[in-house]
């Protein structure tokens, strides 16, 4: 059958002409569904001439169009991140026009990197589909052949938040510049992004915040915050103040080799993962990332009852479910529905026990 129910999801339709997959989800009741594929059968019967002479782009052309726009609209981060997945999509895709990628293409494609792990063949499926998605948004193709791919089903785990200890003994046989690093993060709970952006324009000592900036927005927009600081905060920012050069404008930089200059050059720095396992194995903890210090220190607030509006301004959430993610503790209607579950359990037991 072309309509078929998916349990907890809805009602689908799912057709194949010319080779081409058509399907579309999730209808609460099949007739909507039947309506639906109804009409897309009469569109693909009787295109309209726009669509009839819709022109087919090159994959490479379009990699390329998708690429120069997440450069000038999101984070240096997200924009690694979709060039180091286009460059394999390149490699098997380059040479051919998106219509000619079909659906089947790119389950084969998923399958090989489920391998690696679902999440991985998830990511790669999300991207994906952002890209044929903007090309119909430029009505420089007609069709995503990743629609209605489903994703693989993955297996959550529990997020590692490292305890303050651990925290604190990293930061101890770190050398100085890179204590500085961990104590504004830790102190701001602020992106690794944001902090590798911030320039003394940012701080302001004399009224004591920081102002942190992310593309983490609707439309890639750089969006300003500002942050309080804490008296450790402030005394790190004001000894690198003194000790600053100034010609440099940025709050942490490093001088680096440049490939593409072809010379060394000083500027901010881009990613700095790489050192924390060797902090973590000197210190003889368990390996956590700089993003851990976001999760650690909200839930510290969530411990000591701050509002979770507040936590989700410091955090630069738009949406609160979001900040609900980061909180790793207890929240005070469970541990009390599990002390009276207790007390019910011990009484009924006491009872019993009495009886007999």
């Amino acid at each position: 059958m072309s309509v078929y129910f998916v349990k907890s999801k809805g009602w689908r339709y799912d057709f194949t002409r010319k080779g081409n997959r058509h399907t579309e989800a999730w209808f609460k009741t099949k007739r909507d569904a039947l309506r639906a594929e109804a009409k897309k059968k009469e569109e693909l019967n009787n295109p309209l001439p726009e669509e009839a002479a819709a022109t087919d782009m090159g994959f490479f052309d379009l990699v390329n169009l998708r690429l120069d726009h997440v450069q000038a609209y999101n984070s240096a981060g997200h924009y690694r991140e979709c060039k180091y997945m286009a460059r394999r999509w390149v490699k098997m895709w380059g040479n051919i026009a998106c219509g000619e990628i079909t659906t089947s293409m790119i389950e084969q494609f998923l399958f090989e990197r489920s391998k690696v792990s679902t999440i991985t063949a998830n990511n790669e499926l999300r991207y994906l589909r952002a890209f044929f998605n903007f090309g119909i948004k430029k009505k420089e193709i007609s069709s995503n052949p990743t629609q209605g791919i489903d994703f693989f089903p993955e297996e959550k785990r529990v997020k590692y938040i490292p305890p303050v200890q651990d925290i604190d003994k990293v930061i101890a046989i770190a050398d100085r510049d890179t204590q500085d690093y961990l104590w504004v993060i830790r102190e701001t709970l602020g992106r690794v992004s944001e902090i590798n952006r911030l320039t003394w324009n940012d701080v302001d000592l004399d009224k004591r915040y920081v102002t942190l900036y992310t593309r983490k927005k609707k439309g890639g927009h750089l969006t300003p915050r500002k942050i309080w600081m804490t008296e450790k905060l402030y005394s790190v920012l004001s000894q690198r103040h003194q000790s600053r050069t100034n010609d440099h404008p940025w709050v942490f930089w490093h001088r680096y080799y440049s490939a593409k200059e072809g010379c060394w050059v000083e500027g901010p720095y881009k990613d700095r993962k790489k050192f924390m396992k060797s902090l973590c194995e000197k210190a003889g903890v368990r390996y956590f990332r700089f993003h851990a210090l976001r999760h650690a220190g909200a839930s510290l607030m969530d411990n000591i009852n701050t509002p979770i509006g507040a936590i989700q301004k410091i955090l630069g959430h738009e949406n609160r479910k979001t900040t609900e993610i980061y909180l790793h503790s207890f929240d005070k209607t469970e541990k009390d529905a599990f002390r009276e579950y207790e007390a019910a359990r011990k009484s009924l037991t006491q009872s019993l026990t009495q009886k007999a």
